[in-house]
């Protein structure tokens, strides 16, 4: 069976240049942009996703060598809520450009996103979501921003005691939040000029709608440049996924399917490879809603590895470096390149949160100076065999295989919604810890 090539197309960033370069190939014909966000959901979905996106290529940038994770719902949360509480005029502007609110042109935003996260907390859908302001006592705190943020998100902000208190106090919040999952969030307290610090943390275990029959044998997972790793492996044969090749980014792309309209899509380069920078710089909203309409349906003997990790890490500094970007698909830049010489694959435009951080100004918190302290993030997530049924008993001819056994790329998304819940690149499975 011959693989099918993906085209991957993000014309919608660049609607008039497309319809150029179709003029300039002689169709004739105008090129319509298609609306892929139609609902207010929908569009807060994507906003939150590629807020995700390019938070992730910032975390995966400081070092292109690790393992990196994130759970980008949930840092989107917590820095909603913190906006609530920053002039209207400056800190809410540079945070909603950051958080790629300013393209929604929603008046109900807060409600669109409450009632986002409440969808994305459904039981079946496997993932517990904490996400929490923590303010200095020091401070001089206006009551109605607890009031606020508690009415519109469910969680009140919550002010600080100083010392191991808070360790505590933070950590058994976050426990509590993911159902035991998320342990020992902080291992020590918070510096003594933390101001405000909003914290992030997720537990991730979705169920595959198709089991795997064989699991925990131990496999090797080819490293670049070392030897292999042996790491228990899950293997299924006759297992429905989509799948496509793309050879602009030089992968090969399977979408699985799991339980409550959630899917995880894997992005396994053609070669043993640390650096997967091409598919990073790849990843929009739209990008990956292309390819859920556009992968094709087929059985194939799938091998995943049996992961269970925790990743922690301060996000803090990486915000100052994360800007708004409008990133093309290699495809797209190749074609485009022949009409626009000058075109680069990433545009960068005005980096809303470091201006944020220059000038913190919360004046709905305190009337205060106030800096962020910290911007912790802690996931865990868990990969097993399990699923709700079996594949199916009969034979395909000459089946096609996808073994996921060397680094590798993989998010996790909501198809009802298209949020993307989670977001990892898995470089070298002996360094992850539990």
């Amino acid at each position: 069976m011959m693989w099918t090539t993906l085209l991957l197309w993000l014309g919608a960033l660049l609607s008039v240049s497309y319809a150029q370069l179709s003029e300039t190939e002689g169709t004739g014909g105008e090129e319509e942009a298609v609306e892929l966000f139609t609902t207010p959901r929908a569009k807060m979905a994507a906003a939150t996703s590629d807020f995700g996106y390019n938070l992730f290529r910032a975390l995966a940038g400081r070092d292109p060598k690790a393992n990196v994770f994130l759970a980008p719902i949930s840092i989107s949360a917590v820095l909603t809520q913190l906006s609530m509480g920053a002039s209207p005029d400056r800190s809410e502007r540079w945070l909603y450009r950051a958080l790629r609110y300013h393209t929604l042109q929603d008046p109900q935003l807060h409600d669109t996103l409450r009632d986002l996260l409440a969808s994305l907390r459904a039981p079946g859908k496997g993932i517990s979501i904490a996400a929490r302001i923590y303010l200095a006592r020091r401070l001089r705190l206006k009551p109605e921003y607890f009031g606020v943020v508690e009415k519109q998100y469910g969680v009140r902000p919550k002010a600080l005691m100083g010392g191991a208190k808070d360790v505590n106090e933070i950590n058994d919040w976050v426990k509590q939040q993911t159902g035991g999952k998320v342990d020992r969030f902080m291992s020590k307290p918070l510096g003594r000029n933390s101001g405000v610090v909003p914290l992030g943390a997720a537990y991730f275990k979705g169920k595959w709608i198709t089991r795997f029959s064989q699991s925990g044998l131990m496999e090797d997972f080819q490293l670049d440049g070392e030897v292999p790793a042996r790491i228990p492996m899950m293997q299924q044969d006759n297992y429905p996924v989509k799948m496509g090749v793309d050879p602009d980014l030089g992968c090969t792309i399977a979408q699985i399917q799991m339980q409550d309209d959630v899917s995880m899509f894997v992005f396994l380069p053609d070669d043993v490879t640390q650096n997967m920078t091409l598919v990073e710089e790849s990843l929009t909203a739209e990008f990956v809603q292309d390819l859920s309409m556009t992968l094709h349906p087929v059985h194939v003997a799938l091998t995943l590895p049996v992961l269970k990790f925790s990743y922690s890490t301060d996000l803090l500094p990486l915000l100052s470096d994360l800007g708004e970007c409008l990133h093309l698909s290699p495809s797209l830049f190749i074609l485009l390149s022949s009409v626009f010489t000058s075109l680069t694959s990433s545009l960068s435009i005005s980096p809303g949160l470091a201006e944020f951080l220059a000038d913190t100004d919360l004046t709905k918190i305190t009337a205060q100076t106030v800096k962020l302290g910290s911007l912790n993030h802690k996931v865990v997530m868990e990969m097993a065999p399990e699923g709700t049924q079996y594949a199916s008993s009969s034979q395909v001819h000459a089946p096609l295989s996808y073994r996921v056994d060397r680094p590798f790329l993989f998010l996790v998304r909501d198809e009802a919604s298209g949020a993307l819940l989670f977001i990892g690149r898995v470089v070298n499975p002996r360094k992850l810890r539990i």
